[in-house]
């Protein structure tokens, strides 16, 4: 956005200089949760997002996932859960869909994709990254998630 601003100055009436204006969305930075049981997991994937620049929350299960969600659902962009954690992300997904139907949620899981994995994304998740993931194969999984 252009923003045209009078500075007046003394016997020359004023001039006009052009500023810009950074929107909204150029401005704040993306806030994602960041759920995993396994500490060193959860050290090594926050480091990693905020690294790429993102503003991160962990949660050491799904279910603090859900509170740290609950309390923060107007500014999270993107909910990264594994899936194999207490009160699970599959059980987790679930939840924050009832919380919010456009969530966007990436599972994450050690194992191959499978049929619970196939599932959560015919009910809209965002994506399925396979750990362990480099920082490049996350940062484009968070990417498609977040325009999608």
């Amino acid at each position: 956005m252009i923003i045209w601003q009078n500075i007046a100055t003394p016997n020359a009436g004023g001039i006009f200089v052009m500023k810009t204006k950074k929107k909204e969305s150029e401005q704040r930075r993306p806030m994602i949760i960041f759920a995993d049981d396994d500490a060193i997991c959860l050290d090594v994937g926050m480091r990693m997002l905020q690294k790429l620049g993102y503003i991160v929350l962990d949660a050491k299960d799904g279910k603090e996932a859900i509170e740290v969600f609950l309390n923060n659902q107007d500014e999270v962009d993107l909910v990264i859960l594994d899936m194999k954690m207490p009160y699970n992300g599959r059980t987790a997904f679930s939840q924050l869909r009832k919380i919010n139907a456009n969530v966007k949620v990436i599972i994450a899981s050690g194992y191959a994709e499978d049929q619970q994995i196939r599932e959560m994304m015919e009910k809209g998740c965002s994506g399925f990254i396979q750990k362990p993931f480099s920082i490049d194969v996350l940062s484009h999984k968070i990417m498609n998630a977040l325009k999608g």
